[in-house]
């Protein structure tokens, strides 16, 4: 198996020698540039397959915000994640990244664990996006004679296996099924089993998060607990409703990026789901029941 291809542009050598130093052990291919303009030569070259971007904020002529920028603007490189890394960590600075597509967060100095924390976090998004959109379009065809099906899940392989499914249902699967995973992860793991957004970023620090999940399937209090997803085929759109038994949560402070969030590890699903994969999201009574809604008309 080939190794995964990073991209590391930062003006400043010592920087670069450092994340080198630091992902000694990811079993990872870098690319490092000092010269971003060379960075995006690279990126742009023909049969170019970087699976993520390690980018400085602030570098001469051009700066990592309007890298970033062209990134975006260009369809083939809008599933690559990109890892901001900066000293200019201030609510407006942050929110200007999060704004531009840059979900995760690094504040310059930082620790090695934090470095490959954030880069595990990225690349195991990455590969579960694109399962998922893979198995969708897979499904396309069949899932179009579905007008109504509801479903029961538990596990997160529960998820993996219907996100396929109810993606299929909709125009563009692969747009779609990211945003019903960060849904459903989010009913399992916050809503049934009740892991805070603490403990989840303190899991994912660690590398523990689904080992936890496996762990409180099994306790009593969690053992009878299920969720359902609800989809129906409408003439001007598909109606996705995920309902789980827990207790809900405060859901309005996760509808939007958050600066103040942006150097943790998780907490930006519910928001990359609202704006990419739906026309609509809107949480209901305690926050337990989701409806997300797909628009047939593109």
């Amino acid at each position: 198996m080939s190794k995964e291809r990073v991209l590391v542009v930062d003006d400043e050598q010592l920087n670069l020698f450092i994340i080198d130093e630091f992902l000694e052990q990811e079993e990872l291919e870098l690319e490092s540039h000092t010269d971003p303009l060379q960075a995006w030569e690279s990126l742009q070259a023909p049969g170019s397959d970087f699976s993520l971007v390690v980018l400085d904020r602030m570098m001469p002529g051009l700066d990592g915000m309007e890298l970033l920028r062209r990134m975006k603007r260009e369809p083939r490189f809008a599933d690559i994640p990109v890892i901001m890394q900066t000293a200019a960590s201030s609510p407006d600075q942050v929110r200007e990244g999060l704004e531009a597509g840059a979900y995760y967060y690094l504040t310059k100095p930082y620790e090695p664990e934090a470095l490959i924390s954030i880069v595990r976090a990225a690349l195991d998004d990455r590969r579960g996006r694109s399962q998922l959109r893979t198995r969708a379009a897979r499904l396309e065809d069949a899932q179009r004679l579905i007008s109504t099906v509801e479903y029961r899940f538990v596990t997160l392989a529960d998820v993996s296996s219907l996100v396929p499914i109810l993606a299929g249902l909709c125009p563009v699967p692969d747009v779609a099924a990211p945003g019903l995973s960060d849904l459903m992860v989010n009913a399992v793991e916050h809503g049934n089993l009740g892991v805070t957004y603490q403990e989840k970023s303190l899991l994912r620090w660690e590398g523990d998060w689904e080992a936890e999940i496996e762990r409180r399937l099994v306790l009593p209090q969690f053992a009878q607990r299920y969720a359902t997803v609800r989809a129906e085929r409408l003439p001007r759109g598909v109606v996705f409703t995920i309902t789980d038994q827990g207790d809900g949560f405060d859901w309005s402070k996760y509808l939007a990026f958050d600066p103040d969030r942006a150097f943790d590890p998780n907490g930006r699903g519910i928001a990359m789901a609202k704006m990419m994969s739906f026309s609509r999201l809107e949480y209901q009574g305690k926050g337990n029941v989701v409806v997300a809604t797909v628009s047939l008309d593109g």
